[in-house]
């Protein structure tokens, strides 16, 4: 969600990956996609507005890490007027603009991972809001219907599951 965890995660992933990871704004983003997708475990670490116009179907993207619920950011001119037009209307405007702008962003976000009839992979959500909030319901309610879990074991289960299919 932000160029500064974006480069941290990064730098926490080298060497623990088998390639180096492919880091947004190190290429242009089409050479990032045509390397990303040409490479087998390669590891893309990129920003939510990395996103737009991705297609990456089959096995190259098994795995989208989402590590906040990507919420508008509120000093943003157009979302502070919209906001204040909904408050000024007697709205609670996290509820009626918040919650769902990031709602379609999450699902946008899990739109990456499934691109065809075949694709399997998991969708990491890692901001806990989503489990301990009211609204993470709506949000979680809003994807499409998968198999969910917070369980690593049944995650770690899966991940095998769909590596060994590919080998």
């Amino acid at each position: 969600t932000s160029v500064r965890s974006m480069r941290a995660i990064c730098a926490a992933l080298r060497g623990r990956t088998p390639l180096p990871p492919l880091l947004q704004g190190d290429s242009p983003k089409l050479m990032l996609l045509r390397r990303f997708r040409a490479e087998k475990n390669a590891v893309l670490v990129a920003t939510m507005s990395f996103w737009e116009g991705v297609d990456v179907p089959g096995d190259a993207l098994r795995l989208v890490v989402i590590d906040k619920i990507p919420f508008a950011v509120p000093t943003d001119p157009v979302v502070a007027a919209r906001t204040a037009a909904i408050e000024a209307a007697g709205h609670n405007p996290f509820t009626a603009y918040s919650v769902p702008q990031a709602a379609i962003t999450l699902k946008q976000g899990f739109g990456r991972l499934i691109r065809t009839r075949d694709d399997r992979g998991i969708v990491a959500i890692l901001d806990r809001r989503i489990r301990t909030r009211g609204y993470g319901k709506t949000l979680l309610e809003s994807l499409p219907p998968a198999r969910r879990t917070d369980d690593l074991a049944t995650v770690a289960s899966f991940w095998a599951e769909i590596t060994a299919a590919r080998s």
